[in-house]
């Protein structure tokens, strides 16, 4: 097995700051860094991503994160989303983002998400995707993609529902409640839960202490206990979202939302 070695930390962009990696000794982190857009994901950003994960290949653990302290991600950009018209189209979409959060779910060390911010829509289905999810106590998260009349698209739900278990995954995914870290922590859906003051340091510290350890192989044991990436659902969760996405309830919805966000800026 290779390993990273110790080295300095390297900071560089991917694909015009969107998405920034850096690695100190085996710990790779990957930062969302889009303060315009509350680091919202848009197709670029997929390919940001893409190329990190390429980068990040050797790593002993993988911590995703965001840029501030506002927001982890605040889901999908929906401005840039909403070039996205036609069925095909919001498929090839939806597979592809579901792709990289397998990705994230498969990747042979372990995955920390560090919620900085508020993980809503589907920042949420990113948090899902990794291993391991601690938060700064003052965070929330919201599966709240019903209220654009649209279903999670990136494996979250099936994630979810793996993690808090059945019956909560219905709840949180149907009525897109905006829960706050102690109820996340309560369910299960928050591992750690750590003061804003010493967010930062704790999850520095877990990771390192992840890294230590014989990780990558503890990782394979128990993924093939409990499989955290479904690839049977892909094709036929893609096709109902899609059928949502091209609905005039979805494209109604957003449109109230964009107003809404629009007045606010203005306001």
């Amino acid at each position: 097995m290779t390993r990273m070695k110790a080295v300095d930390v390297t900071s560089y962009d991917v694909a015009g700051g969107a998405v920034q990696l850096s690695v100190q000794d085996s710990v790779a982190v990957i930062t969302v860094d889009r303060p315009g857009a509350r680091n919202a994901i848009s197709l670029e950003t997929m390919d940001a991503l893409d190329a990190a994960l390429d980068a990040a290949a050797g790593a002993g653990v993988l911590v995703i994160r965001g840029g501030g302290d506002r927001a982890f991600i605040s889901g999908g950009d929906l401005k840039d989303l909403a070039r996205i018209r036609d069925f095909d189209g919001a498929v090839d979409m939806a597979l592809r983002m579901r792709r990289l959060c397998d990705r994230l779910a498969t990747f042979p060390a372990p995955v920390l998400a560090a919620l900085n911010g508020h993980a809503l829509g589907g920042g949420a289905e990113v948090c899902v995707a990794a291993d391991i999810r601690v938060a700064s106590a003052d965070v929330t998260i919201a599966f709240n993609q019903s209220r654009l009349a649209i279903m999670p698209a990136w494996g979250g739900a099936e994630r979810l529902a793996g993690i808090v278990g059945r019956s909560q995954a219905l709840l949180l995914t149907t009525t897109g409640e905006r829960i706050d870290g102690a109820e996340a922590h309560r369910i299960g859906l928050l591992d750690r839960l750590y003061p804003r003051e010493s967010f930062e340091d704790a999850w520095r510290a877990l990771a390192a202490s992840i890294a230590r350890a014989p990780a990558r192989e503890i990782k394979k044991v128990i993924a093939a206990a409990a499989p955290h990436h479904h690839p049977d659902l892909a094709a036929p969760a893609a096709r109902e979202f899609a059928a949502l996405w091209i609905s005039d309830a979805h494209w109604e919805a957003a449109d109230a939302i964009t107003r809404k966000q629009a007045q606010g800026s203005t306001a």
